[in-house]
């Protein structure tokens, strides 16, 4: 690995330094900005298009070959060089820096929605209103990464490390970031990455700093069942369940960082008088903080055996125990991007710089991975108004003014941190 790599990770990482604002100020000022920002105004309405095409391709969970097929000839159709698909089934293409041991920013927004197969994804426009399940998110994020690589072709402008547009699967649910762990894992270009930024998210004021992690369990309480009357008495999986749940309630959790939890799914049983074989339930926990997450992942493990034995002593166990069985359905790590880091110093200068009141965030996005290994990252939107992501009525505005603002924020952004090597 050449020197420039790991320094280039140390700058963005790097809490001291040159004046943020005034880069960002510069920036905005020169003529090379000038000639970005034109382009992405004339190439608004093929954006649009290209959105529209994109969000009308159905990328259910686990169901994103489609679109990732679909995006990969976009990406090919503008030039752009190493096009590829992995295993896990992301997508990627590459814009070279004139630095080639500077490593590679990524670029990130992910193919899958939240809806199942059969969504009707259908977008209705009303000016510059778009319906359509999925389309702020993220879509548009999608249609973003290919407008930035047109705009910085026309605009003439090159960076010092490469770019890397990355088109991740699983973001979603129980997706569980496989794409981008995958992506970590095995892909010929993880060794070079010098910074990772997500487009995610509509609001340009949005930075992401913090990684909301979560630990996902499903929890399955066994028992020997019988009949409601005749077998009344025996240890009864349900109950078992429910002092887990009630103990899980009580415990207390900081308001800072942010920790929740949640029984969001349960079931269990085969008719209304049977004492149950089994009783079901999944558990979401989360916290900004990977040891305060840690802490109550402990805690919440501790409670199961101990409703167990408190169901055996309530109960006869002559016919068996109750017996808990524990699996991991989700695990996304927590961690922090300094607000003080180089990355995020650059970005929330940009953000101010173009009008915009700054916003720092905590969530769950595919920036997690690199922030819980180490490297420089953030999320940030793509840059227009929008509402009700995640159901059936979710919109976007693509008002050509705001639209193009948005665009350009996250691409000046992206400039200060790859280096502009010419403007």
């Amino acid at each position: 690995m050449s020197d420039a790599l790991p320094t280039l990770r140390a700058v963005l990482s790097a809490t001291e330094g040159s004046s943020a604002a005034a880069e960002a100020n510069a920036l905005l000022a020169s003529p090379a900005f000038a000639r970005l920002q034109a382009a992405l105004d004339a190439d608004h309405d093929n954006f649009v298009e290209q959105l529209i095409t994109l969000t009308e391709i159905p990328s259910p969970p686990f169901g994103e070959a489609k679109r990732a097929a679909a995006y990969a000839e976009l990406l090919r159709g503008q030039g752009l060089q190493e096009v590829e698909t992995d295993a896990e089934g992301n997508v990627t293409a590459f814009r070279p820096g004139t630095d080639p041991e500077a490593g590679v920013i990524v670029l990130c927004s992910h193919l899958d929605t939240v809806f199942p197969a059969g969504t009707d994804v259908t977008v209705k426009r009303e000016g510059s209103i778009l319906r359509a399940p999925g389309v702020g998110d993220n879509t548009r994020g999608l249609a973003v990464l290919l407008a930035i690589a047109r705009a910085l072709d026309a605009a003439e402008i090159r960076t010092r490390a490469g770019i890397l547009l990355l088109a991740s699967v699983g973001e979603e649910g129980a997706g569980d970031l496989r794409g981008v762990k995958a992506f970590f894992s095995k892909n010929r270009w993880r060794e070079r990455v010098a910074g990772f930024i997500a487009l995610d998210g509509l609001n340009p004021a949005r930075l992401v700093h913090g990684a909301v992690g979560s630990k996902r369990y499903r929890v399955t309480f066994r028992g020997p069942g019988g009949h409601s009357f005749a077998a009344f008495g025996l240890v009864n999986p349900a109950f078992a369940m429910a002092r887990a749940m009630d103990d899980l309630g009580r415990i207390r959790v900081p308001a800072s960082p942010k920790t929740t939890f949640s029984i969001g799914r349960m079931g269990g049983g085969t008719s209304i008088n049977a004492i149950p074989e089994e009783a079901w339930m999944e558990v979401d926990l989360r916290s900004a903080s990977a040891e305060v997450l840690a802490a109550l992942e402990e805690r919440f493990l501790a409670i199961l055996p101990q409703a167990a034995a408190a169901e055996d002593a309530a109960r006869d166990t002559k016919r068996g125990k109750i017996r808990v069985e524990v699996k991991q359905i989700g695990d996304r790590p927590a961690g922090t991007t300094s607000t003080d880091s180089r990355i995020a110093r650059i970005a929330s200068a940009v953000i101010a710089a173009q009008g915009y009141e700054l916003a720092y965030e905590a969530s769950s996005t595919d920036s997690n991975i690199p922030i819980s290994l180490g490297l420089p990252a953030v999320t940030i939107g793509t840059g227009c108004a929008g509402d009700r992501a995640h159901s059936l009525e979710e919109w976007i505005d693509v008002e050509k003014g705001a639209s193009v603002k948005g665009v350009a924020t996250a691409v000046a952004s992206i400039l200060l941190t790859a280096g502009v090597a010419s403007n």
